[in-house]
């Protein structure tokens, strides 16, 4: 269950980002999201019984730049290649690749959960994938494209990881060394790149909601992490494109392919298995 809200969580601020996104720079809404959501973390951190050790903090900071870098190699993928081959192959791998480290890592779930985790596999895939839209024709899936795609989804994976492996005493300190730790890749870059301008208005008020909901789910997933297998997990975590969609086709009354609504109709089934599985 905490996974669950963990994704929705996940996917309801990858929607209010991309909104925002819509408006100004997506490096302008991070600037202001992750450094909000270090202050909310180290605010609620006293409150919450843990204390930090050296291991801990160190996963906390791979954390960080991982879910950093990836998110800047993600919209780099997204702004150069195509949609449609980036969106769902970044998905598979921030599913697969935790799966595949929980088995070397010994874990070994239930046949059933194995079955949810490849029905998730497929299910990740299909509710990513876009329609090509007018740019498709001279947008290329480049070298350099997908090793932007490959790398973005293995640092989602490996913020996945590096969740994991945080000792469940660490209460939520750990999560505030990875918010600050993204907090300073962002800052760094957006200075690199010449986008550290802060945004106004509307833009603003919708990254101070993604930072609450990053909180969110972050948080979630590290308590999910501390009860359950990485590998069944960051299963259920990675399925948060299907709230991101789901929420374009209500709110902005975006068209749902069938093959996405059966993505979502898989989604819920691989959940289901898996909640089965692991009870």
């Amino acid at each position: 269950m905490l996974a669950l809200v963990a994704a929705v969580a996940y996917g309801v601020s990858d929607f209010v980002g991309g909104v925002a996104s819509r408006r100004v720079a997506a490096l302008r809404i991070v600037i202001v999201s992750y450094p909000i959501s270090f202050v909310v973390v180290l605010v609620l951190a006293p409150f919450v019984a843990g204390h930090l050790t050296f291991a801990d903090a160190l996963w906390g900071v791979v954390a960080g730049v991982a879910i950093g870098l990836a998110v800047w190699w993600f919209y780099q993928a997204l702004a150069t290649g195509p949609m449609s081959v980036v969106s769902p192959l970044t998905a598979v791998l921030v599913a697969g690749l935790p799966v595949l480290v929980g088995f070397v890592l010994g874990e070994r779930p239930p046949l059933l959960a194995y079955l949810g985790i490849a029905v998730a596999l497929v299910a990740v895939t299909l509710v990513s994938r876009e329609s090509p839209d007018h740019t498709a024709g001279r947008l290329r899936f480049t070298r350099q494209v997908a090793l932007l795609t490959v790398g973005s989804g293995a640092g989602f994976a490996l913020s996945f990881v590096a969740l994991h492996q945080i000792g469940d005493g660490s209460g939520l300190w750990a999560l505030a060394v990875s918010r600050a730790s993204a907090t300073a890749l962002v800052w760094f870059v957006a200075a690199t790149a010449g986008h550290f301008v802060l945004p106004r208005g509307g833009p603003l008020r919708l990254a101070v909601f993604v930072s609450i909901l990053d909180v969110v789910a972050n948080a979630t997933m590290l308590y999910a992490f501390d009860g359950g297998m990485l590998s069944l997990v960051s299963v259920i975590g990675s399925l948060y494109p299907a709230a991101t969609v789901l929420l374009a086709m209500v709110m902005l009354g975006e068209r749902v392919s069938r093959v996405q609504q059966a993505g979502m109709v898989l989604a819920l089934s691989a959940v289901a298995m898996i909640a089965v599985a692991g009870s």
